[in-house]
């Protein structure tokens, strides 16, 4: 069963995959704050519940804007709900935590991540009103991940040595 808490309507799209350009290309900045920029939005938000993830990028549905959708638990259990339009990650600090990583954009695949502890995003809502999201624990490392995906990298682009190894070899073999 979906957590589905966001109340606005929309409609799934399609996940993009890893392979797919749009998830390699830097996202633009978001000028039109618009009825398609809510649509956007609502249909970002009810994608994510469909595919049971903690956070979706614009990009991930294959629209080139910078614009992220959350829902997910910080570490302390406090749940965040929202969207950020043109975020900025300002800070990503703290110690580092390796814990495993998952993307829907890479299904079935979870790896050993390093990220900061936390993290703050700062950008403007569907409206452009400024907002400024901060967040621990997985939180931290869901802004990180989403503010990645708008700069044009996945989660894989992060790890280093034999997690790496391990990563593209898995994914090799998913495409076989």
């Amino acid at each position: 069963m979906s957590k589905r808490t966001h109340t606005r309507r929309g409609t799934a799209r399609p996940i993009r995959h890893l392979g797919d350009p749009v998830l390699r290309t830097e996202c633009d900045p978001v000028r039109t704050f618009d009825a398609a920029l809510e649509r956007l939005v609502d249909d970002m938000f009810v994608t994510m519940y469909e595919e049971e993830g903690a956070g979706l990028a614009a990009n991930q549905v294959g629209v080139g804007l910078r614009v992220f959708v959350y829902d997910c638990e910080d570490d302390k259990g406090r749940r965040h709900i929202g969207h950020v339009v043109n975020p900025r990650l300002v800070a990503a600090d703290g110690e580092t935590l390796v814990e495993p990583e998952g993307c829907l954009s890479v299904p079935g695949l979870r790896f050993a991540t390093p990220r900061h502890a936390h993290a703050a995003v700062e950008g403007v809502d569907m409206k452009g009103k400024p907002v400024h999201v901060e967040g621990t624990g997985y939180f931290a490392r869901c802004l990180q991940h989403e503010c990645g995906h708008l700069d044009g990298s996945v989660y894989i682009d992060v790890l280093s040595g034999d997690a790496r190894r391990e990563a593209m070899r898995a994914i090799r073999n998913l495409r076989r």
